[in-house]
């Protein structure tokens, strides 16, 4: 059994709690927020955790082995910090900060602390990304070639971050889980119509060492809400579609092959449409599975599969975005953002 405070009860934080609060293995001890309202609310559902308004009483209490960080984004460097610092494991909802050289601090102190730092990837622990992760492991697609993703609705609109910094950490998570690789350059353009200087609709392009890519849409300006995966491979393709009930997962027996004619030397492209396979996926709320996976790392002492390095890659890929962002849409390497993130 492991001690787990909670700071920060909003929108998320409040599904935090529900999880943390009936895990087998977790106590969840204490909820911090400074809303009063929001305490009181709290305190009605739980009424054996401690509300309190200030983290100090969190982090100096020694029964609390570790903490979920669910304020809003600009505060998760400095509030992950004094976790840390306190010397108890945290989980921090994405983006693990907004600026690489804070997420960097942070992945090293965890170390030095011989502590866990584990990101809320959310989609990571989705059973139909592991589906699609057993299929490009195991060859079922032939070579994977490239993704793409829609993740549009009308609303929720942030005020302290845009919609690349707010919704694309999901699909850049997958990208790089999927093909277990970063992006070496990124293109991102994107336009404010609802607030000035704050993009509500994003489209970004990453690419890969190996030629593979992976294309971003994001929005909260959308008359549709979309929450899809598609990865094309040379023999087959499959989409993840997260609006679905019941079929999440659709596998499309497709795909073209080119052959050359020995004889002419002319090349031909053969078109094969198959069969559609809709796979029955275990069912499972992605958000439990994924504190029940931090509760599991801390116990048993293993690294979470959102880690640190895990956090740190997306916060570049995000960094060289807002940079590729600002330039119209140039592309950035990813090694480049970095310097001129730190000039």
């Amino acid at each position: 059994m492991i001690g787990v405070g909670l700071i920060g009860a909003g929108n998320w934080g409040r599904n935090l709690a529900r999880h943390f609060a009936t895990l087998p293995q977790a106590e969840l001890k204490y909820i911090c927020d400074l809303n009063p309202e929001i305490r009181q609310a709290m305190a009605v559902s739980y009424p054996q955790t401690v509300m309190t308004d200030d983290i100090r009483t969190i982090l100096s209490d020694p029964n609390v082995d570790a903490v979920a960080v669910a304020v809003d984004a600009p505060l998760h460097y400095r509030v992950a910090k004094a976790v840390l610092e306190a010397g108890k494991h945290v989980y921090v909802e994405k983006p693990l900060t907004l600026v690489s050289a804070e997420a960097r601090e942070l992945v090293d102190l965890a170390q030095a602390r011989h502590l866990k730092l584990m990101v809320g990837h959310l989609l990571e622990y989705h059973p139909a990304v592991d589906y699609m992760k057993a299929m490009v492991r195991r060859g079922a697609l032939g070579k994977a070639l490239y993704l793409y993703f829609q993740r549009v609705n009308l609303g929720i609109v942030r005020q302290t971050e845009n919609v690349w910094w707010s919704l694309a950490p999901h699909d850049i998570s997958v990208a790089c889980y999927l093909f277990e690789a970063e992006p070496v350059s990124i293109s991102v353009s994107g336009q404010s119509y609802l607030q000035d200087d704050i993009e509500d609709v994003v489209f970004g392009s990453l690419k890969f060492a190996d030629g593979r890519m992976a294309h971003i849409h994001v929005s909260w300006l959308d008359p549709h809400k979309i929450r899809k995966v598609t990865l094309v491979g040379e023999q087959k393709m499959v989409v993840f579609d997260d609006m679905e009930a019941t079929e999440k997962i659709r596998i499309y027996d497709k795909g073209a092959e080119v052959r050359r004619s020995v004889e002419s030397y002319v090349e031909a492209i053969t078109l094969r449409n198959g069969d559609i396979l809709i796979p029955r996926i275990a069912p499972g709320e992605p958000l439990r599975v994924e504190c029940q996976h931090f509760v599991d790392c801390v116990m048993s002492d293993t690294t979470p599969r959102s880690d640190g390095e895990d956090g740190l890659r997306v916060v570049r890929v995000l960094e060289a975005g807002s940079l590729s962002l600002c330039r119209g849409g140039e592309p950035v390497g990813l090694d480049t953002a970095s310097v001129a993130a730190h000039a």
